[in-house]
């Protein structure tokens, strides 16, 4: 499993993603989910992934590759808006999904993913999507400010009741880090390190990205510094 979250405000995009996979209790693995492309001072793109690992690598290894092919119609790098970079990812997302689909279904398997697409090209708005393995997608709003992939019940309450589209991207970076410390704890199929990213509006380029490790002193203090907080407000209110 995997929670993913994405933040789209008036000051910029932030993104947040666990790293952990499994296929049973006894196989879990440390993968990167996020993964970042620009071209500074024209784009910057992000791509977060949950599901099917064979999915998504593969779909990112077909990107990739089409961004090195000068002739590719497929190149994200080269889309001239994120519209259509959100179109090929869930193009090339819904060729993978069937091709791989097809050769599990001979074992009565399953296999699906789905991807959240944000950044901003020169001379155009940020935007951010979330993209379905059918590859159709819906796309963040001033109302709807997030976008979430994987398990991501547990972190919504607190993106409900917090992010606003003027949100800062101080308050913002906090709330989304204790949306990823209540899945963490509540889920132990997500799991740490943490990859976190930044593109500010206008920059044009990836402006901020941070590894956090379980070993973060600063992270352990929020975590610890939230359950205190919530622990005492519930004290305080009185029962009906």
């Amino acid at each position: 499993m995997t929670y993913c979250v994405g933040l789209l405000l008036d000051a910029g995009i932030l993104l947040l993603s666990d790293t952990r996979t499994n296929a049973g209790l006894d196989n879990i693995a440390t993968y990167r989910k996020m993964f970042l492309f620009e071209n500074p001072g024209e784009r910057a793109i992000a791509i977060m992934t949950a599901g099917s690992l064979s999915i998504t690598q593969t779909t990112l290894a077909r990107l990739s590759d089409a961004n090195e092919d000068a002739d590719s119609p497929r190149s994200i790098l080269r889309a001239p808006t994120m519209l259509q970079v959100a179109e090929i990812v869930g193009a090339m997302l819904s060729d993978v999904t069937t091709e791989i689909a097809a050769k599990m279904e001979r074992m009565s398997q399953t296999a699906k993913a789905s991807m959240i697409v944000a950044g901003q090209r020169k001379g155009g708005p940020m935007r951010m999507f979330l993209v379905y393995p059918e590859g159709n997608f819906i796309e963040a709003t001033p109302d709807t400010p997030y976008l979430q992939i994987g398990e991501h019940k547990y972190g919504k309450p607190i993106l409900d009741r917090v992010i606003e589209a003027d949100t800062t991207l101080a308050d913002a970076e906090k709330a989304m880090l204790l949306s990823m410390d209540s899945t963490l704890r509540s889920n132990l199929s997500v799991g740490m390190p943490l990859d976190f990213a930044v593109i500010e509006r206008d920059a044009l380029r990836i402006s901020r990205t941070r590894r956090i490790p379980d070993t973060d002193e600063g992270f352990k203090r929020m975590s610890n510094a939230w359950s205190e907080e919530l622990r005492q407000a519930f004290q305080r209110i009185d029962p009906l």
